[in-house]
């Protein structure tokens, strides 16, 4: 970790050993399609093994490009979103827990002004900004210029589950839809199908100018539904019709793209939020795997990550580097060339930036990062609302970090909890923390722990300045954890 503006971000990571710059002078900067599929794990993609399913689309993305082994999601959906917007963890920017804000409320929210906005600094360099799907972290009958002042200049979203609106639960059939023209049901539509249209739209009208394009979908989340190709009985069934409609849009997007000739100059980055859902197992290079949503294992938080752009980032390879969710901010900075002073950086000269770019990854064909350690934290409902607005129920947050080798466990207690070696236990079934029986385990252990121990000893809580109180607003204290994890 080190302590950066975004001011330096982009010379900073320009000048990392080995980073290459592919942008001639006068060049256009290149597109970005960043899809973030919705609790799916690596068991659900074919490319990286699943049996149970295939995924064509996906996995030709993959090998038109990179698959990325060893990559650190958080555990759940608000952790791992403000962490690729932000380039902060969880323990830095505060949303160590989920919380659902058009249903909770509380006056919370993902306040820009606090905190830095990805979307907002490529805004700023000139590119034509676009979301679709799934935002979660505010709630748009009390700001409803969020979006765009966040960076975004189009929209099309599922609103969230808002409290005291029931229609607004549905994000699939019969969906509840917010875009400029205001919230609505679309009866007879199904969900996934208006956001895929709204982005294809939105990149052929923009042919002519950079573009940054957020797909966080709905798919594959609960409710387990049927989709307009098919219909199942049973859970599991539809769920495999969810992931088989996901691949179905991942191949029109690139469709798309391919017939307004964008393919060749946008960088398309597939990944995934957080694991599959506990309800569902998979089966997965031999082994039956169940979801690891909101848990730190490898289920839950190692993501599927694929990055593609013809002729750029090499195709048909594997890579082993290590990256997770605060890198994203960096590197999609680093791949545009911003390197300018704005408004936000004016402000808070002070602001930590914890991810590093791997844009040379990407470019040179490297196989390491320049990481030695990634780390996932967060999910639950472990805050409270308070008269000071939500706070974190604890003061320091379980985690884990690894390095190309080897995990370690913290408890919340910031001991120690698990060891594993995940290059000969993947499935984390050996517990060797009591039993460091060479000099390599006990170095890497004790390389590990150094590096959380310069962590802060206590996680801040959410930043943000309230939003005022509203009828629909639920009280939630340590006594009330019985939401359902979303």
């Amino acid at each position: 970790m080190y302590k950066v503006c975004l001011l330096f971000i982009s010379l900073l990571l320009l000048s990392c050993g080995g980073t290459v710059n592919t942008k001639v002078e006068g060049e256009r900067s290149p597109n970005i399609l960043f899809i973030l599929v919705d609790d799916l794990g690596k068991e659900w993609i074919s490319s990286y093994g699943a049996e149970d399913i295939i995924t064509p689309n996906i996995d030709a993305l993959a090998k038109s490009g990179m698959q990325f082994n060893n990559v650190y999601s958080m555990p759940q959906c608000t952790p791992t979103r403000i962490a690729l917007l932000t380039g902060q963890y969880p323990f830095r920017n505060g949303w160590v827990n989920h919380w659902d804000v058009p249903r909770w409320g509380g006056g919370a929210h993902f306040d820009e002004t606090v905190n830095p906005s990805l979307v907002k600094e490529l805004q700023r360099a000139g590119y034509a900004t676009c979301i679709a799907g799934k935002w979660q972290i505010d709630d748009f009958r009390v700001e409803p210029d969020a979006l765009a002042k966040s960076g975004f200049d189009e929209f099309c979203m599922w609103t969230g589950y808002e409290g005291g609106i029931e229609a607004s639960a549905e994000r699939y059939q019969d969906p509840y839809i917010y875009t400029k023209e205001g919230s609505k049901t679309y009866t007879g539509s199904f969900g996934p199908d208006i956001f895929r249209d709204f982005i294809i739209d939105f990149t052929t009208d923009k042919k002519e100018v950079p573009f940054f394009v957020y797909y966080p979908m709905v798919l594959t989340h609960t409710p387990f539904v049927n989709t307009p190709d098919e219909s199942a009985e049973d859970n599991l069934g539809k769920h495999k019709a969810m992931v088989r409609y996901t691949d179905k849009i991942v191949g029109e997007l690139l469709g798309a793209l391919k017939q307004n000739g964008l393919l060749d100059n946008t960088i398309v980055v597939f990944t995934t939020d957080n694991g599959t859902t506990k309800a569902i197992t998979g089966s997965y290079r031999g082994q039956s795997i169940v979801g690891g949503k909101a848990s730190t294992t490898e289920p839950g938080i190692a993501a599927p990550f694929i990055v593609s752009w013809p002729g750029h980032v090499k195709s048909n390879k594997e890579s082993n580097a290590l990256i997770d969710f605060t890198d994203i901010l960096p590197t999609f900075l680093d791949i545009a060339g911003v390197a300018e002073k704005s408004e936000w950086t004016s402000a808070n000269a002070d602001h930590y930036i914890d991810g590093k770019s791997f844009k040379k990854v990407l470019y040179s064909n490297s196989d390491k990062s320049d990481r030695e350690w990634i780390l996932g934290m967060g999910g639950g409902n472990n805050a409270r609302l308070t008269e000071n607005g939500v706070e974190n129920q604890y003061i320091y947050r379980d985690r884990v970090i690894r390095n190309e080798q080897y995990k370690l466990y913290i408890g919340s207690n910031k001991e120690p909890e698990k060891f594993f070696d995940l290059k000969n236990d993947p499935y984390e079934r050996h517990n060797i923390l009591d039993s460091l029986n060479t000099s390599e385990e006990r170095e890497n252990f004790d390389r590990l722990l150094k590096v959380v121990n310069s962590f802060p000893q206590k996680d801040n809580d959410p930043k943000y300045v309230p939003n005022p109180a509203q009828p629909w607003d639920v009280e939630i204290t340590a006594k009330s954890q019985e939401w359902k994890i979303e």
